[in-house]
């Protein structure tokens, strides 16, 4: 019988709950300013009642979106775990639905590591994770740890090609 698999254990960085917030506010403002121009344009050019009705569900949408927006993070810093040994890769995450990756080092085809600009101003990356069917990313990770991990990763995946 195989021995059971151990949850994963390590967490993402302190600043990727920053990351993720400010990621989260831009993105409200946005929607924010397209429904105020909305609201403009249809209070200017007396557009049908029902568009008016229509901006003020989106609005009520808008308002809810706003409130999960800056409380998500916070729950996604919390349930984020991964893990690596040489056989798989682990990730969990989730709050209300709870998903658990398990990817076996001989399907990994491909990783790397991106930053944007507001990781790059909290020194943090992303590792992108490819396989033949699917693709895995591991948010907020410090540089030295993301780094570290890449290699580890490619090193794992590379050892399983050559042993089979």
């Amino acid at each position: 019988m195989p021995s059971p698999i151990s949850a994963p254990q390590k967490c993402l960085s302190k600043d990727a709950f920053k990351v993720q917030l400010i990621t989260e506010a831009i993105t409200v403002v946005i929607g924010l300013v397209v429904l105020a121009v909305l609201y403009y344009l249809d209070n200017r050019f007396a557009w049908k009642e029902w568009i008016g009705w229509g901006l003020h569900g989106l609005l009520v949408i808008g308002v809810i979106a706003t409130i999960w927006s800056f409380v998500e993070p916070y729950f996604l810093y919390k349930s984020w775990r991964y893990d690596i040994d040489e056989d798989f890769l682990q990730m969990k995450f989730g709050v209300i639905t709870e998903r658990h990756f398990l990817v076996p080092m001989t399907k990994i085809q491909a990783v790397s590591t991106k930053q944007g600009p507001i990781l790059r101003k909290y020194g943090l990356y992303t590792i992108s994770i490819k396989t033949m069917g699917s693709s895995h990313e591991i948010p907020g990770l410090p540089g030295d740890v993301a780094a570290q991990l890449r290699e580890q990763i490619a090193h794992y995946a590379k050892l399983k090609e050559v042993e089979e």
